[in-house]
């Protein structure tokens, strides 16, 4: 898996030098969640969105069509950037990026019907966010959570293989990405229910996401941890490796990860 060097580029913030990964590798939201999301708010193309932390679009795009304006902001510049540039693909022009940090709210962003936060709560002050979206969600609005299973958790053999290679190719002190904000003894739901947005409804959808050992690597380069960087000349070495460890799996290459969303949606009354 080819790469050029402003695909790594060192330094910045957390998901630094892995936009270009994570544009094209990481995995889209199921329709049955949209679909449902959409029906259980009455998305009918009025109100505003804001995807906050929102990567390079893969909350924001589906639902962009049933608002009238989405905000995505995110503190990677790199991140915006593809999302523009996807935007731009596919003809949305009621989309802007906002380059910002969950500290910068609530900012002069104005109101929203929505927000969303897709696999990046975990990354912030969690009780600071929801004090601040009290002031910026509408008081018949709603703030949605949705976190999955990620790949590299070892739930199956292929994906316990996929951490081995790993480990192996990583010194001690690099083998974990930075640790989250939030603190991990208290779940997101309950971290809402002590807040403005305590009426919570929880979902859960379960489904089974096909891989192929090309896409694993894609999103292996698209964590927080820096993999893309700290394998340096090692990576045609890494990804060799890892692709005859799962072929040796399956022959086929294709592979399925048992998945878990848990979608969380909460409001004030």
């Amino acid at each position: 898996m080819n790469s050029t060097d402003e695909r790594d580029t060192p330094g910045g913030g957390l998901f630094a030098g892995t936009a270009w990964h994570y544009a094209r590798y990481r995995p889209n939201y199921p329709q049955e969640f949209l679909d449902d999301l959409i029906q259980r708010l009455g998305l009918d193309g009025t109100g505003r969105l804001l995807d906050l932390g929102c990567g390079t679009g893969q909350l924001t795009f589906p639902l962009a069509a049933h608002v009238a304006e989405a905000v995505g902001m995110d503190p990677e510049s790199e991140m915006l950037a593809e999302a523009s540039r996807q935007a731009r693909e596919q003809s949305l022009t009621n989309v802007t990026w906002t380059l910002g940090t969950s500290d910068d709210l609530p900012g002069n962003l104005g109101h929203f019907r929505l927000v969303t936060m897709g696999r990046s709560f975990h990354w912030m002050d969690r009780e600071q966010v929801l004090t601040a979206l009290d002031e910026m969600v509408d008081e018949n609005g709603a703030v949605v959570i949705a976190n999955d299973s990620c790949l590299i958790r070892p739930n199956t053999t292929w994906q316990q293989a996929i951490e081995e290679v790993q480990r192996s190719f990583l010194l001690p002190d690099q083998q974990h990405g930075p640790t989250p904000t939030a603190d991990p003894r208290q779940t997101h739901e309950q971290v809402l229910a002590n807040s403005l947005f305590r009426q919570v409804n929880r979902q859960v959808y379960e489904f089974l996401r096909p891989w192929t050992i090309e896409q694993a690597i894609g999103y292996l380069y698209s964590t927080s941890l820096p993999l893309h960087r700290l394998l340096g000349d090692r990576q045609a070495a890494f990804e060799a490796a890892l692709t005859d460890t799962l072929l040796a799996i399956d022959p086929t290459g294709q592979f399925t990860e048992p998945v878990a969303l848990e979608v969380l949606v909460a409001t004030k009354n």
